[in-house]
């Protein structure tokens, strides 16, 4: 039982040890200048009309993405938090140069329709096939269970599987 309860020990400190290595790792340069850089320019959007990412702008002779760039490196250099940096682009070109809308105001919507859109397709779907079913299992109700069928019936029915080469089933 001790032996158990030892391993046991070993176990959860060396799942403990391995994700504060893994935490480590994910950190380390989290806060260098060309970690930062690389997180903003793919938070932006080049203003050329390229509708590409700015650090991934690549068409020859882009007008814009190198003069960005360099504001943005130089917003980097003064200190300016990520937020003043990205507050100043937008400001500069509007709206448009965010990569992603914000998460307040009328730019919410952008990212709760798309889920609610879902949501309701979803559930209309379900509603749809519940129906389906109930009129389905009415229909079945009302068809006569006695043995009796229509001779034109059967004949009509006989005369349909052998033009489709079909039994009926699927």
């Amino acid at each position: 039982m001790a032996g158990e309860r030892a391993r046991f020990t070993f176990w959860i400190k060396s799942a403990q040890a391995l994700l504060l290595a893994v935490a480590v790792c994910f950190t380390l340069g989290a806060t260098d200048a060309s970690s930062r850089f690389n997180d903003l320019n793919h938070r932006l959007m080049c203003t050329c009309g390229c509708n590409q990412i700015l650090g991934e702008c690549n068409h020859v002779g882009c007008p814009n993405s190198a003069g960005e760039l360099s504001e943005l490196r130089a917003g980097i250099a003064a200190g300016q938090s990520d937020k003043e940096i990205l507050g100043a682009f937008e400001v500069k070109y509007g709206a448009i140069v965010l990569a992603a809308p914000t998460g307040h105001g009328f730019d919410l919507v952008a990212w709760i329709a798309p889920f609610a859109v879902f949501a309701a397709a979803t559930l209309g779907t379900i509603l749809l096939i519940f129906r389906w079913q109930a009129s389905n299992k009415q229909a079945a109700s009302t068809v006569p269970v006695t043995g009796d069928e229509d001779p034109a019936d059967k004949a009509r029915r006989e005369q349909i599987r052998r033009d489709t080469g079909s039994d009926g089933g699927f």
